[in-house]
């Protein structure tokens, strides 16, 4: 008797995660003896600050520490947080009310759209855009319209154009800057038109916002505009600020009545944070801005010989962008056989734009999180074998 169990119609609407994938494949070819250098994934490489893993490492001692911990993070983890948005962002944020503590924010795309969305609800994405804003909505039934960002527009919203789709069963409006895979920028005037377009057609705008820090001079949080907490959530995360992306330390902000619907999914869901996490976390963002200011210093370094890798392999890109990343165009090339051909012929792995959506063909993502000596050598393997 052959029995079969079938898997959730709702598994057809999405693939596995690109990276994983590829990242099989990479494997395979290191153990063919192959050295690849991965320009692919945001994993920062670098350490926390100094401290951070002392500080958790003494937690792990306490004889709390292995408990169920509190559903809302503990008191000092949200009072840190809220000081943090002040110091960063000068945003006053209600610790008790205002402030959720998540397993990396990737955590609160996943619960913003339970809370948020029903089935045929529809859903603004950006397009080029993170991935998992289209598969969690996907899974959960909702219905996606694809807003475009071309470079014409400085990867940008044209909200013109958005108005033109019919709004009135749009639920959840996601944004990101600095901008996902492009590096682009946003300033407070084009912020705000975003905060009062959602208003104006009663939608939950996120701003999903773990860049801040990263190669931009000018940090920008939502509640930067009048009146956004009435229709706002922002998510935040200390993996690419700090380098803990593995710690899955975040975090989700918005007005109590907004906020509570998400709390209610994640008390169903896991029972609290690690206490020595928190307590890493609370340590980590007591350093000052010298700290950004080092770790940028670094990603200069590695951004310019980046930027060298692309004027070999004739890349254009821009110099004013932010984030972890160099987005750079190809000159007519289709990206992922474009991509295919430098993985097998320099052993460098680049991510092709088309993952990203419609919009990312043609282009390709280049990660800041290899080291200089790495970067160095991809630079000579491309020289040697042009």
């Amino acid at each position: 008797m052959t029995i079969s169990i079938y898997p959730s119609f709702n598994l057809k609407k999405i693939s596995e995660y690109y990276f994983y994938k590829k990242n099989k494949e990479l494997k395979f070819l290191e153990k063919k003896g192959n050295k690849i250098i991965n320009l692919g994934i945001g994993n920062p490489d670098l350490f926390p600050p100094l401290g951070v893993i002392k500080t958790m490492k003494k937690a792990s001692e306490n004889e709390n520490a292995n408990k169920y911990q509190e559903y809302l993070g503990i008191p000092n983890l949200r009072k840190k947080f809220s000081e943090w948005y002040y110091k960063n962002y000068k945003i006053d944020l209600n610790p008790e009310n205002e402030i959720f503590p998540l397993m990396g924010s990737k955590e609160g795309i996943l619960y913003t759209s339970m809370a948020y969305l029903n089935k045929n609800d529809y859903v603004l994405i950006p397009n080029p855009g993170y991935p998992t804003y289209t598969s969690i909505s996907k899974l959960i039934g909702g219905k996606i319209i694809y807003y475009s960002l071309i470079e014409k527009n400085k990867w940008l919203p044209n909200l013109f154009e958005i108005n033109k789709f019919n709004l009135n069963k749009v639920k959840i409006f996601w944004i990101n800057y600095p901008h996902m895979p492009t590096g682009a920028k946003i300033n407070i005037e084009e912020l705000e038109k975003i905060v009062f377009f959602s208003i104006k057609n009663n939608i939950l705008l996120v701003h999903d916002n773990p860049y801040s820090f990263i190669l931009n001079d000018n940090p920008i949080s939502i509640f930067n505009i009048k009146k956004s907490k009435d229709v706002s959530l922002e998510l935040n995360t200390l993996s690419k600020s700090y380098n803990m992306a593995g710690w899955r330390i975040g975090m989700i902000a918005g007005k109590k009545n907004i906020l509570e619907n998400i709390i209610k999914i994640q008390s169903q869901v896991h029972s609290g944070m690690y206490f020595p996490l928190q307590k890493g976390a609370i340590e980590a963002m007591k350093f000052n801005n010298n700290w950004f200011i080092s770790q940028n210093k670094e990603y200069y370094k590695r951004r310019n010989i980046i930027w060298e890798i692309c004027d070999l392999l004739k890349i254009s890109y821009s110099k004013n962008s932010a984030g972890l990343f160099v987005w750079g165009k190809l000159n007519k090339k289709n990206d992922i056989l474009w991509t295919n051909k430098i993985l097998y012929k320099y052993k460098i792995f680049i991510t092709p734009g088309s993952i990203f959506g419609s919009n990312g063909k043609g282009y390709v993502r280049l990660s800041l999180c290899c080291k200089k000596q790495f970067l160095k050598t991809a630079k000579k393997r491309i020289i040697k074998n042009y």
